[in-house]
């Protein structure tokens, strides 16, 4: 993480909220009304306990000879900010950083929010993205900024992949991130996908009987896929072994996925397939 962001210790100044203006970079979309409300209640028995971090802005005065005017922008806070202002208090405790550009008021916005876990799923992919396309940033450096691995990264991304409705789902929490594999799976089938979103949500599938729903619709559709013939050795493979059996065609070549569900059908399956050993003399 870059030094200035982990850099603690500049003074604490008293500032007018009205002086202060949000952070156009904020990453964090969703702030819960009564979550404030019951904060703003704490600040106005206990006061702000933890200041906020700004950045100062001079502005210069519209006539010639006019005074500079300043105002500061928001970097990390804006929860306190916002229930402050809820509280009507006048003013905040607020550490002042020089002059920030833009990707840094981003990283400090998203950093800060990670290390609370006050970003839903959603949030951070959103995040994630704008220092990737706004800042070049690559996916193993955005890792290095938050301090995930690179596959977490990649993984979060992968929610912009999404329906907007499933998006909404994960942000509000309907869904977890967890669920959101199994929908992915079903990407490239998006009536599979939206069925499977409704099942998780009326019969509040786990995500481990969300994978399974998932794995099984994409068998069925494999076998639906198959050629005649094919199909027919898959069935006649399974009155054999006594167990469902997937083949998957690519060309000329394929895959047989055989299930058990037991170490006895295990090895019901093993004695199936392997022809008995001659005893040696």
């Amino acid at each position: 993480m870059d030094e200035k962001i982990n850099k603690v210790k500049e003074s604490v100044f008293w500032i007018e909220l009205e002086k202060i203006k949000p952070n156009p970079f904020q990453p964090r979309r969703e702030f819960d009304p009564e979550a404030l409300k019951e904060l703003s209640e704490s600040i106005r028995e206990y006061g702000v306990l933890q200041p906020v971090v700004v950045t100062r802005k001079e502005i210069p005065g519209s006539g010639v000879g006019s005074a500079l005017s300043v105002e500061y922008e928001l970097l990390a806070g804006e929860r306190r900010f916002r229930a402050a202002n809820l509280a009507g208090l006048p003013n905040i405790p607020a550490i002042i950083r020089e002059d920030t550009n833009d990707k840094a008021k981003l990283e400090i916005a998203l950093i800060e929010n990670l290390q609370r876990e006050d970003l839903n799923p959603m949030e951070k992919a959103f995040a994630f993205k704008k220092l990737i396309d706004d800042f070049g940033m690559l996916q193993r450096e955005v890792a290095a900024r938050v301090g995930k691995s690179r596959e977490a990264v990649a993984n979060t991304l992968r929610l912009l992949m999404l329906p907007e409705e499933m998006r909404a789902g994960v942000a509000s929490a309907i869904i977890t991130e967890g669920h959101t594999r199994p929908l992915l799976m079903l990407a490239d089938h998006p009536e599979d996908q939206k069925n499977l979103y409704a099942k998780i949500i009326s019969d509040k599938l786990s995500v481990r009987d969300a994978e399974l729903a998932a794995r099984t619709i994409a068998r069925e559709r494999a076998r639906a896929s198959l050629d005649p013939e094919t199909r027919i050795l898959q069935e006649k493979l399974e009155n054999v072994l006594g167990t469902r059996v997937n083949i998957e065609r690519r060309g000329p070549k394929g895959k047989i996925s055989i299930e058990f569900f037991s170490e006895e059908e295990l090895k019901s399956i093993y004695d199936k397939i392997m022809p008995p050993q001659v005893e040696l003399a």
